[in-house]
């Protein structure tokens, strides 16, 4: 476990326990930009989707930007015998490796990898993980999530809610267009 601020547990994926809320970022392998295209944004949704009506997670925040996501979630269960977010990133990065074979041969080779158990890498090993707490931890992050869209680095919108693939809507006019949003005050 790191201990980078003494109020704050970061741990690795492995660590990460059921029952308990976790700011979770996963990045693309070397910063690619592969999520600019929305048809993998929706496989993620879809697969959140999946993972939620299942009942192995709680999402209750989330945002999808070029080259990483951010969740505030809860795992409930596991998924057979994989934690939800060890599915979540094998799922998800076997169907993109599948569209890519299929569509983009040129972009696949970005992802190639020289690893004994697999060919291609989507995404990169040790996504963070930070346990919340508290109420007033999950509301910064949630508000650092809804915030990153319009950040100058990335400018993809004027107002958290205006960009379309994060939960900032939810949370400013309560409509859960994606079918997978608990409201976070429910929890804490």
């Amino acid at each position: 476990m790191q201990e980078t601020n003494p109020y704050i547990k970061q741990t690795r994926n492995s660590r990460m326990s059921l029952g308990e809320v976790y700011f979770w970022t996963s990045t693309i392998k070397d910063w690619k930009h592969l999520l600019n295209q929305d048809k993998y944004k929706i496989l993620i949704i879809d697969f959140l989707k999946e993972l939620t009506s299942k009942q192995f997670i709680k999402v209750y925040a989330f945002v999808i930007m070029p080259n990483h996501i951010h969740l505030v979630w809860e795992l409930l269960e596991k998924n057979g015998k994989e934690m939800p977010h060890a599915s979540f990133n094998k799922k998800t990065a076997h169907e993109i490796i599948k569209d890519l074979k299929s569509n983009h041969q040129q972009v696949l080779t970005y992802f190639s990898v020289d690893e004994k158990e697999r060919e291609y890498r989507i995404w990169q090993r040790d996504a963070l993980a930070v346990e919340m707490d508290s109420k007033i931890k999950v509301e910064q992050k949630i508000d650092y999530i809804h915030r990153n869209p319009l950040h100058e680095k990335w400018n993809l919108a004027k107002s958290p809610e205006e960009y379309k693939w994060s939960s900032a809507k939810y949370y400013q006019e309560g409509e859960d267009v994606f079918g997978i949003l608990s409201h976070y005050a429910d929890r804490f």
